[in-house]
C-alpha cells in the first residue's frame, strides 16, 4: 500500500509542485488509503485472513472494490481537471487491477511486484536519468519479489510474472495517454 499512497504524491509535486502534490493527496487517499482502511477492518472483522489477503479466495471482492474505488479517483481527476499525468497515474493503477486481478483467480500473481514494477517505470517516465530510475527500481522490484518468496506468499514465477505485467500495464498506458 506504501507504494500505492507514494507514488501519487511523488509524481504530482514532480511534475506540477504543491498543485500537483495536491492532486496527489486525492489520488493516494482514493488508491490506497480507504483500501488500506477496507483491507484493515477485513482482517479484524475476519473477513480476510490476513493483511496480504493470501487466500485466492478472498480476493475477488477486494478486488472489485478498490477497482471500484480507481475508477471513482479517476473520474474525479478528470471531471475537476487534473494535470494530464496525475490522470495517467491513475490510469496505470486501473491497468493494472485490470491485467493482474483476472490472473490472481486462478493463479496467485504477485500484486506487490506488479505495483512496485509499473511504479518503477512511471517514475522512470517523469523523473530526470531514465536509465538510473529504471537501474536502482529493478534492484528494488527485485528485493520486493525475494522477499515475497522468502516468506513463502509467491514462487519465483508468480512474482516475476506480477512484475512484467505491472510494468508492461505502465508502458501502454503511458504511451497511450501522455
Amino acid at each position: 500500500m506504501w507504494i500505492v499512497m507514494s507514488l501519487p504524491l511523488v509524481v504530482g509535486a514532480v511534475t506540477s509542485g504543491w498543485a500537483g502534490f495536491g492532486w496527489g493527496v486525492l489520488a493516494a487517499a482514493l488508491c490506497g488509503g480507504v483500501p488500506a482502511v477496507v483491507i484493515f477492518g477485513g482482517v479484524r472483522r475476519g473477513w480476510f485472513g490476513d493483511w496480504h489477503i493470501g487466500e485466492r479466495r478472498q480476493r475477488p471482492k477486494l478486488v472489485a472494490v478498490i477497482v471500484a474505488l480507481v475508477v471513482f479517483a479517476l473520474t474525479l481527476l478528470v471531471l475537476l481537471g487534473a494535470p494530464r499525468v496525475m490522470v495517467a497515474c491513475v490510469a496505470i493503477m486501473l491497468a493494472t487491477l485490470a491485467v493482474v486481478g483476472p490472473i490472481t483467480l486462478a493463479w496467485k500473481i504477485s500484486f506487490h511486484t506488479a505495483v512496485a514494477a509499473g511504479s518503477v517505470v512511471m517514475l522512470a517516465w517523469v523523473l530526470p536519468g531514465p536509465p538510473i530510475v529504471l537501474a536502482a527500481g529493478g534492484v528494488l522490484v527485485a528485493g520486493i519479489g525475494w522477499a515475497r518468496v522468502v516468506i513463502r506468499d509467491h514462487t519465483p514465477a508468480q512474482t516475476f510474472a506480477g512484475a512484467m505485467a505491472g510494468a508492461a500495464a505502465t508502458a501502454v498506458t503511458l504511451a497511450a495517454l501522455l
